[in-house]
């Protein structure tokens, strides 16, 4: 008999469970808004390592309105995030807490992430167009994306991009130094470019993208920094199929990008067709299996489908596109790794960066 065709006499305890389980949901979404303006407003940052203060204090510290600091705070120190002492009236950030919430944490910044939140809230009204009409919600509607994913970048690639991402493909550090040419598809803000340009001189890079918004933020930051052998190009990157003409790069990356694009078959074959005989293609791509089941014990699983469904996969389907989704996996980019052209793929995982698999793919 199939499991749907069964009769079950309701449960009230698992019920009333559930119920409590939507009721924690409520709180802890909520917390979520509150800890991005925690973030975005600095008000992390100015409780860090200080001893209790007022709600006048934190809120002069962080040049900040009292009476929203104060509202903020109560509910922080209802959600226990913030420690608060009624008889002084006064608040406190414990130390293990800033830890995982402020600019200086050496563990990871999670306060970062919280911004996706409210973020994807903004969206909703055109989702649930989407939903009952089909289409996509596009790039310009996400006013603070290229923001916030740079953010989250400069945690997982910025960081450890020297010490721990370059060592993953073999030479390429002594082949940097020498001076090679490098290609970064979806490059955003390009802060990784930028970064690798600084770095090494010699070699000569160049970052894509879509959003002619982030390739202007990308291009001012190089010319901030006094580079002169990178540049940045306003591009549909799922074209680049159709324009990539002879091999000619060393070294092609994607942090984060293929999946979301309109058309990541062509990007990959595109790649494929760019990349030089001995060169190397490197993809940052998210965790997951390809199959949901895979995925019931994926620690974030839950925000990354929810991310897919109001970013990655949408934008993808503004543009008539595929709509690969965020959680397309490690079987489904196998496949179409091979499709693309490519023979040799080994996937590896970083200590600091549970979300993401690194591909390091050869022809």
């Amino acid at each position: 008999m199939c499991l749907n065709c069964q009769i079950t006499q309701f449960d009230q305890s698992r019920a009333d469970a559930f119920a409590d389980r939507l009721v924690g949901m409520l709180n802890e979404g909520a917390l979520c808004v509150m800890l991005s303006i925690g973030h975005r407003t600095g008000l992390f940052d100015a409780m860090l390592g200080q001893a209790p203060m007022s709600s006048g204090e934190v809120a002069h510290r962080a040049g900040l309105n009292e009476r929203y600091v104060r509202e903020w705070l109560n509910g922080l120190v209802v959600g226990e995030i913030v420690e608060y002492d009624a008889a002084s009236r006064t608040y406190w950030l414990p130390g293990e807490h800033a830890n995982w919430l402020t600019r200086e944490s050496e563990d990871g910044n999670i306060a970062v992430f919280m911004q996706y939140i409210p973020m994807m809230g903004t969206v909703e009204d055109e989702l649930v167009t989407c939903f009952e009409q089909g289409g996509g919600v596009p790039y310009e509607k996400y006013d603070r994306f290229h923001e916030v994913m740079a953010e989250d970048s400069g945690q997982t690639v910025l960081s450890s991009l020297q010490q721990h991402i370059l060592p993953l493909v073999p030479g390429l550090p002594g082949r940097l130094e020498q001076g090679i040419d490098v290609l970064d598809v979806g490059c955003g803000r390009g802060r990784a470019m930028n970064l690798l340009a600084k770095l090494y001189p010699n070699s000569r890079f160049t970052g894509i993208d879509l959003s002619a918004e982030a390739i202007e933020y990308a291009t001012a930051e190089a010319a901030r920094m006094g580079l002169d052998n990178v540049e940045f190009i306003a591009r549909d990157v799922s074209e680049l199929d159709s324009e990539a003409g002879a091999a000619q790069f060393d070294w092609i990356t994607t942090f984060d990008a293929v999946h979301d694009q309109a058309r990541p078959a062509n990007v990959l074959k595109g790649i494929c067709r760019a990349l030089k005989d001995d060169g190397y293609y490197l993809m940052q791509d998210i965790h997951a299996s390809s199959e949901v089941q895979n995925n019931m014990d994926h620690p974030i699983g839950p925000l990354l489908y929810t991310l897919s469904t109001t970013h990655c996969m949408t934008v993808s389907l503004a543009q008539d596109g595929e709509g690969l989704g965020t959680m397309w996996g490690r079987e489904k980019a196998g496949q179409m790794l091979a499709e693309a052209g490519f023979s040799q793929v080994a996937i590896h995982r970083l200590d600091h960066d549970f979300q993401n698999d690194y591909y390091v793919i050869r022809k």
